[in-house]
């Protein structure tokens, strides 16, 4: 099962975003982006529900603990 950093880089670019534009979405600098989404850092609380609003998915998809998107 795909893990967090995975889903973030697929869903990402499903939308054709680069990593900027997702920094600039979760207010935070790009490197703090890139360290997410390469697993180095992992999200609070309020970065994964903003990810999850924003990709309309829930957060156990984007967490890796489901394959279902719109498990809520």
């Amino acid at each position: 099962m795909p893990n967090f950093s995975d889903r973030l880089k697929e869903l990402r670019k499903s939308k054709k975003l680069k990593q900027t534009d997702m920094a600039s979405l979760l207010e935070i600098t790009t490197r703090h982006y890139q360290d997410c989404e390469y697993g180095k850092v992992t999200p609070n609380a309020t970065m994964l529900v903003k990810l999850a609003d924003y990709f309309n998915v829930s957060i156990d998809y984007l967490v890796g603990r489901s394959d279902d998107p719109n498990r809520y």
